[in-house]
């Protein structure tokens, strides 16, 4: 299969600006890992940018014309967008008007679960355990029954940005005004539920496998959260991944039921991780889903997928075979009869972690995330 992997190296070029700029990419080592894995794998690799330039190098990369217009590959997307809401959704949502096949959700999947909001509600109705919420558009708004200590978070933001732990009614006006100023978006509040924190990975369609849970170990320190600091190692606290995490058969079996049933809640496809919360008397509650789990090469979702068996290249060229299934009934074919593969990806320029995103849009790498 051909590959060709797309990038965002920079976010100038859009037609225009427009919304909440993106403050996320990959990490130039994340990307070059996944171009070298499939062709390690026997795919055939490009690089493209996921900008306003895309369609007409993939329809150059692919051959079409007005004899050949059927595509004969699939995108590899690992794109966050550039900006605007529900940025996830952008690149497959062009794919899908081109009639380019591409990996992970659909702009429907990545939709729900980029909003947090949503994704909460949709994990309730489906009778799965979620900490209680409010949404806050207000610094002043009642948290009414909610118990603190409250989590804050943006509602549309990953990689935990915006991310604060609240324990009185001060700081949690302080944490949501933050939120609304900062991110220019509602701030979600939920109860914090003390205790450990673990991920499961999610791979396939029908069936979904679960990769081992990991465990994320704060060793006692006073913040038992996951937070943007940590992704991007500026502490020296960080927290250890454990893989497989030492859990009770019982309660592993619990969280990869859950996690199957926000797989599908969600609408999501061929790979995500889900994020759990576990209390002192062993109760799951999911915090979230990631329906683009990190790549990067100390992320939990790689650190899973090694401890089956799976090379970092075996599980890029499965992530492949499992949407090649999914839209052709069998895996991706490899050599030189083989169809063409597309890998769209944002990419940093690998400098330092840079700060929390600012007014003027800067771009984080996720290279190492969660």
């Amino acid at each position: 299969m051909k590959v060709a992997v797309v990038r965002n190296t920079t976010d100038s070029r859009v037609l225009s600006r427009l919304g909440q700029p993106c403050p996320e990419t990959y990490g130039q080592r994340s990307v070059e890992a996944v171009v070298d894995s499939l062709r390690e794998g026997g795919h055939e690799v490009d690089l493209f940018e996921g900008d306003v330039t895309l369609l007409k190098n993939l329809e150059d990369f692919f051959g079409l014309d007005a004899e050949h217009w059927a595509v004969d590959g699939i995108v590899f997307n690992m794109v966050y967008g550039i900006q605007g809401e529900c940025r996830y959704t952008h690149l497959p949502g062009t794919l899908e008007m081109a009639g380019i096949p591409y990996t992970g959700s659909s702009p429907l999947g990545h939709a729900l679960s980029l909003d947090k909001v949503i994704t909460k509600t949709l994990i309730h109705a489906a009778g799965l355990p979620t900490p209680r919420w409010m949404v806050a558009g207000r610094p002043n708004q009642d948290p009414e029954d909610l118990r603190f200590p409250l989590m804050v978070k943006p509602r549309h933001e990953s990689t935990s940005f915006g991310l604060r732990l609240v324990y009185d009614r001060e700081e949690l006006e302080d944490a949501v005004y933050g939120v609304l100023s900062h991110y220019d978006q509602e701030a979600l509040v939920e109860e914090y539920i003390d205790g450990r924190e673990v991920c499961v990975g999610l791979l396939g369609n029908e069936p979904v496998e679960c990769l081992p849970p990991v465990e994320l170990c704060f060793q006692g320190r006073g913040l038992r959260a996951f937070t943007w600091e940590d992704k991007m190692h500026k502490r020296e606290d960080e927290p250890e991944k454990r893989c497989p995490a030492d859990l009770p058969e019982k309660l592993a079996d619990r969280l990869r039921e859950i996690a199957v049933g926000v797989f599908g809640a969600c609408h999501c496809k061929d790979y995500a991780r889900v994020d759990f919360r576990i209390d002192s008397s062993g109760r799951p509650y999911v915090l979230e889903i990631n329906s683009m789990a990190s790549l990067g090469e100390r992320a939990s979702y790689v650190l899973a997928a090694e401890a089956v068996g799976y090379s970092f290249s075996s599980l890029v060229c499965r992530i492949v075979d499992v949407a090649h299934q999914r839209y052709l009934g069998a895996e991706a074919a490899v050599g030189e009869a083989s169809p063409r593969v597309c890998v769209l990806c944002q990419a940093s320029t690998e400098a330092e972690p840079s700060e929390p995103p600012s007014s003027d849009g800067v771009r984080l790498s996720e290279e190492f995330a969660a």
